[in-house]
């Protein structure tokens, strides 16, 4: 049973030292009793209360990994509705489906457009995350797939059979890959609750309705299996909606254990013959609240829209996505090519960079850290100022790499260029570039005609 506030806050030292970022003590013990602060943040809980407290410090919804190695995924562990209200810890798993009784040939197609979906976007990696391999009713074949398809990638897997003896022999071939066993259901329970606790692999708990799914988790929970996936089979789109989002609010906002756990879904159940509409279904779980959706092909131009639907709902909204600070090439530059500046704000840079390529000229564009802020905004908040600037213009080695030594600034912050010279190493020269960077193109042509 979840601890009240009071009851948390007897175990804290009391200080009100705020280094939680809390004034108070007693209000970070309210904070955490409703799952809006964590147990880390307190730098001086004893290690005694530390253990007292662990109910109260795990979030309301248990994370649950799949897979090994750098591949692996962790889902689950959710904390908030709404991520305006704090953020979303862990990305979705968007991954792709292959039938053991399809033909070889089709199997590793699917394989391979898998593993080779992988998209950089905004300095970050985007890929399929994992191969589900489903049964065609026959255990040899079942385990010559999962063989087969382990063999062909690193991805973590998802093994769905309900035949707990099928399910024995694949997990014979891959079970130290621990993989996500999809699954048990009120008649296998007890052979299913055998395998995942023999492998420690993850396993999902499917049954009709929400009702019946909690039951089986509780049972599940009872043989000491902690590690679980919920699958409520809804019937329709709407049903789906209506389970994903009744389950995490029973979870994070009544605290009901029985459905604090991540869930997985299927968008090809409501459109096995349209691809397109399976992926908008798809999207819709992405966005409420699915946290594995298994699509039946990995074609990129269904993966990719969910992948980056998926960034963009999981990244953290109160911290600005941001370009790695560095000194970027572009266009082959050399020593006579000029050296723009900007701030590591991801819509600033790639913008700024764009219009660079554009340019079809080479040239260096160096991204300060201004903590992801734009540049305007940055300025304001002393975070893209001449002091800052020039250490990183002498840090980044370019007085080396240039014949003459000239800083092209953004036009919207002109007013910095007097200071920032002064602050400069003797030699450099700071010249005001466009105040648009739409305008870089026109500005760069003018400077080599």
């Amino acid at each position: 049973m979840a601890l009240t506030g009071i009851e948390i806050f007897k175990q804290l030292p009391k200080t009100n030292c705020g280094d939680c970022n809390v004034p108070t003590c007693l209000a970070f013990a309210m904070k955490l009793a409703q799952g809006q602060a964590e147990l880390a943040s307190c730098p001086h809980v004893s290690e005694e209360a530390k253990a007292a407290l662990s109910e109260a410090a795990a979030p309301p919804m248990r994370a649950v990994t799949v897979g090994m190695g750098p591949k692996a995924f962790t889902v689950g562990e959710e904390t908030v509705l709404f991520r305006h209200e704090k953020t979303f810890v862990n990305p979705c798993a968007i991954g792709v489906a292959v039938s053991a009784g399809a033909p070889d040939a089709k199997i590793d197609a699917t394989v391979a457009q898998a593993v080779a979906d992988s998209f950089e976007r905004v300095q970050q990696q985007l890929r399929c995350g994992f191969i589900a391999v489903h049964t065609s009713g026959d255990a040899a074949r079942f385990r010559a797939v999962v063989e087969r398809v382990a063999a062909a990638s690193d991805l973590p897997l998802v093994l769905m059979s309900e035949d707990a003896s099928e399910m024995s022999q694949a997990l014979d071939v891959v079970g130290a890959k621990r993989p996500l066993i999809a699954g048990s259901n009120c008649d296998n329970a007890d052979a299913m609750f055998a395998l995942a606790k023999q492998h420690a692999c993850p396993l999902v708990v499917r049954a009709e309705g929400l009702e019946a799914v909690a039951a089986l988790t509780e049972k599940a929970d009872a043989a000491g299996l902690k590690d679980l996936v919920l699958n409520s089979m809804p019937a329709t789109p709407a049903d789906a909606l209506r389970d994903a989002v009744f389950a995490r609010r029973s979870a994070l906002t009544k605290k009901f254990a029985p459905l604090g756990y991540p869930t997985i879904t299927f968008p090809s159940v409501y459109a096995p013959d349209d691809p397109l509409l399976e992926t908008v279904y798809a999207a819709a779980d992405v966005a409420k609240y699915a946290s594995i959706i298994v699509l039946s092909d990995a074609e990129p131009w269904r993966m990719l829209p969910l992948l980056v639907l998926r960034q963009n709902i999981f990244t953290d909204p109160q911290r600005p996505m941001q370009a790695e600070s560095k000194v970027y090439e572009i266009n082959g530059p050399g020593p006579g090519s000029p050296f723009f500046v900007t701030t590591n704000f991801s819509l600033t840079y790639f913008i700024v960079s764009s219009e660079i390529e554009a340019a079809k000229a080479p040239a260096y564009l160096g991204v300060v850290d201004a903590e992801g802020l734009s540049v305007l905004t940055a300025w304001a908040a002393g975070k893209f100022v001449p002091e800052r600037i020039a250490k990183f213009v002498a840090d980044s080695g370019m007085a080396e790499k240039l014949a003459e030594r000239e800083l092209i600034i953004p036009g919207a912050v002109a007013q910095i260029s007097g200071e920032l010279t002064e602050e400069l190493d003797d030699g450099w020269r700071v010249t005001v570039g466009p105040y648009e960077a739409a305008d870089i193109p026109a500005f760069v042509r003018r400077r080599t005609s």
